[in-house]
């Protein structure tokens, strides 16, 4: 069994991001992207798939970590009967090549440590030819080259293909190791001073984190999340990626196991109003200039998500060498998904383009013209089903929250239009679209019985996504339909008062009748924020607080988040940290506070 997915910590240089252990191991690195192939991959698989592991050579050692103030640089302080010493993990922003640096430093008395590098690369598999060049290791496989180097030198040594090191230290000395990869067929990477980057590093993110404008209640929770959210920014391209890892499961042993490393259109709005609401203008616009090129095209190729850079293919495989996280299998690069109908996105990209525009975001000359023909597209496909915001693997259906966001794609097109009169617009055309599509969903997508909107029209199922019908601004808070909504979500959906984002209930056979999957799943964690948010805007606010507040002891000890919460075993699940629940948090915090309003 692996450890629990909230006992890894992230480190990362806003390109790619590790996960390192309670016990001192990294077992997740993408090198030399956050969609490279895994060099450590123990995660997915076992020790044998490759890590590192630096800390006491007592087992019996305990150790206490924290990320030193507002920063991704993370302290484990480890006590043992002879010493204590502290380990210092970071990825400083690089030039060009990636480094990994682990610094140790004698606190009290005497330590053993011990270090077990065991580079695998392709996601384990690959063994790379491992040989000495000066005071360095060097581990070569294909296109892969690592460099590994101690200051001061440490003896290395080879066993059970891996690399190994045995050293004392004393009070007050101090051992760096740093790792280098670097593309096999170039000249060996520049060096770096592992104590000037560590400087370098902290003085970046103290700056960073400096920015932030908010100043209501969790502060400290809000900008941990706003860290960890700039921790999953490629720059390069200003891409955010939902999460650093793929294939960590919604259900411990399910089939439920999917590859994070990309961008979802889906979370643009919300990440968008997340940054500018705290004050990161320059992160916003980068995300707004990555979603302008990543869209371009026919409006009929749209996708629900990209590369990193914008890239169109994205194919699903799996990874048969791979166990699984404590057993969940299959373990799946790329994401099939890609290919999926959903027409929500249309409303999310001109939701997002148009909060740009209104937060006073310099204008691009074409995206107005993009968002135009993105709604002409809608205008002639929003009557047909799609698979949904939730990806579903199903039937396609009419959902409601999709149809719901083709009536926010025009309300921002028409909003956009009426504050700049100058714009080329179809006021006539999409005040009339967006009049059909609220008619339809209030009597297609609304169950008059039960007093709630439903999952997809005709269905007696519930889905958490309706719960944003108030902050979209499809219907206020107070009406009838939204309470009545809120409240079936909270009498369905709610396990121990977090949110299942729809029901999991099986049809006549081993699969959910909606989204034809078997197995179970957690609650989910961006949905539970999303009902705080709701019961807030229907004026249930010592709910919302209550609820945010639980929510925030779900946390790990480092205030990060996965996708899904088990309230039944107390564990995280999913895809981790995920940057939508940290979104979440984010956004109700202000929302809570009276900072956000809905549109």
């Amino acid at each position: 069994m692996h450890p629990p997915i909230e006992d890894y910590a992230l480190i990362g240089d806003l390109q790619t991001a590790g996960l390192v252990g309670r016990d001192g191991s990294i077992d997740w690195l993408c090198l030399p992207r956050f969609d490279s192939a895994a060099c450590f991959a123990a995660l997915l698989g076992n020790r044998d798939n490759g890590h590192w592991r630096l800390a006491p050579a007592d087992h019996r050692a305990h150790g206490e970590r924290s990320y030193r103030g507002d920063s991704l640089v993370l302290d484990t302080v480890w006590t043992t009967d002879t010493g204590r010493v502290r380990v210092t993990d970071f990825m400083p922003q690089r030039d060009r090549a990636p480094d990994v640096v682990r610094l140790v430093e004698g606190l009290e008395g005497s330590v053993e440590m011990r270090g077990v590098l065991r580079l695998r690369f392709d996601y384990g598999r690959a063994v790379p030819w491992v040989r000495h060049v000066g005071d360095c290791r060097v581990a070569v496989a294909g296109p892969d080259s690592v460099w590994l180097r101690a200051v001061p030198e440490v003896t290395t040594y080879g066993q059970g293909f891996s690399t190994r090191s045995d050293f004392t230290v004393e009070a007050g000395e101090q051992v760096a190791f740093v790792l280098t990869w670097h593309p096999s067929h170039e000249p060996r990477p520049r060096r770096i001073d592992p104590y000037e980057s560590l400087q370098c590093t902290l003085d970046d993110w103290k700056e960073w984190a400096a920015h932030c404008s908010y100043d209501g209640p969790h502060r400290d929770a809000v900008v941990r999340s706003l860290i960890t959210l700039k921790a999953l920014t490629y720059a390069p391209t200003g891409g955010i990626v939902a999460a650093p890892t793929t294939s960590l499961p919604e259900e411990i042993g399910g089939v439920r196991n999917w590859d994070y490393r990309y961008c979802w259109l889906r979370d643009a709005t919300l990440t968008l109003n997340a940054l500018l609401s705290a004050g990161y203008t320059e992160e916003a616009v980068a995300w707004r200039d990555w979603l302008l090129r990543a869209v371009a095209g026919s409006p009929a190729d749209l996708q629900i998500m990209y590369g990193l850079a914008g890239e169109r293919r994205l194919p699903e495989a799996e990874l048969p060498w791979l166990a699984g996280y404590s057993g969940s299998s299959p373990v799946r690069i790329g994401n099939a998904a890609v290919e999926q109908l959903q027409l929500d996105v249309y409303g999310e990209v001109l939701d997002s383009l148009y909060l740009a525009q209104a937060a006073g975001m310099p204008d691009k000359p074409h995206a107005w013209n993009i968002q135009r023909a993105l709604l002409a597209f809608l205008k002639k496909n929003w009557q047909e089903p799609d698979e949904g915001l939730w990806e579903v693997r199903g039937p396609r259906r009419h959902f409601v929250h999709s149809k719901v966001m083709a009536w926010v794609a025009a309300d921002r097109a028409i909003r956009t239009a009426e504050a700049h009169p100058h714009l080329k617009a179809d006021l006539d055309v999409w005040r009339a679209m967006r009049d059909e599509v609220h008619r339809e969903v209030c009597e297609k997508g609304y169950d008059p019985e039960r007093g709630t909107f439903t999952q997809y029209y005709g269905s007696e199922e519930l889905d958490a996504a309706t719960l944003l019908i108030p902050r979209v601004g499809f219907l206020p808070g107070d009406d009838p339909r939204v309470i009545g909504t809120v409240d079936a979500v909270q009498r369905e959906l709610t396990h121990n008062g977090l949110v299942h984002r729809y029901s999991t209930r099986r049809a006549d056979g081993p699969h959910h009748k909606t989204d034809g999957l078997p197995g179970q799943e957690g609650t989910f964690l961006v949905c539970s924020f999303w009902l705080a948010d709701a019961l807030h805007l229907t004026g249930r606010k010592k709910e919302a607080r209550e609820l945010f507040d639980r929510l925030l002891e779900l946390r790990t000890d480092l205030g990060l988040l996965a996708e899904e919460y088990d309230p039944a075993t107390g564990c995280q699940l999913g895809n981790f940290p995920q940057a939508f629940s940290h979104v979440g948090l984010i956004g109700t915090a202000f929302t809570l506070a009276g900072m956000l309003k809905a549109d």
